[in-house]
């Protein structure tokens, strides 16, 4: 862990962070073994996050004007609750800065926009080889669903059942 790595700030992202944030995303698809999987450039996150319609949110760690950690959520809304929730998306620390608290701190601010907002619930998934992470999770009081199955549809299959 880097010394300055105890000096960190969290804050909203600002249209300047857009090519950090695209780099962290890079940098966690190759984490997590889909080293070719992202398809998103810097134009496609700058419309999610600034944009006219925009439709997620991004906070960044930043550590002397770097960004070391980004946590990138939306809104989702749970039809038991009736209330909107957080859904995490991705949240990555730059390998040198983890065991710093930046994830800690990412997953803590998002956790306090959910009880200040009134959402009742904060959720994300995690590959189940992920085991430093299912570990930390664990720790801060978050539990499996493991009685649910993602389910998705995309490209060929989402383009098929969509005009049949």
């Amino acid at each position: 862990m880097s010394e300055s790595a105890k000096t960190f700030v969290i804050r909203e992202a600002v249209k300047e962070d857009i090519p950090a944030i695209h780099q962290k995303i890079i940098e966690l698809a190759i984490y997590e073994r889909e080293p070719d999987a992202v398809e998103a450039d810097e134009s496609h996150l700058r419309e999610a996050l600034f944009g006219e319609k925009s439709v997620a949110y991004c906070h960044v760690a930043e550590v002397d004007g770097e960004i070391a950690g980004i946590a990138l959520w939306f809104l989702n809304y749970s039809t038991w609750k009736g209330s909107a929730g957080i859904y995490l998306e991705d949240l990555f620390v730059a390998p040198h800065y983890r065991g710093s608290g930046i994830g800690l701190a990412l997953m803590k601010t998002l956790a306090r926009l959910c009880v200040e907002r009134g959402y009742p619930r904060f959720q994300w998934w995690v590959l189940d080889w992920n085991e430093p992470s299912i570990n930390f999770y664990k720790a801060i009081g978050a539990v499996p669903m493991n009685e649910w199955t993602v389910f998705r549809l995309s490209e060929e299959a989402l383009t098929k059942f969509a005009s049949e």
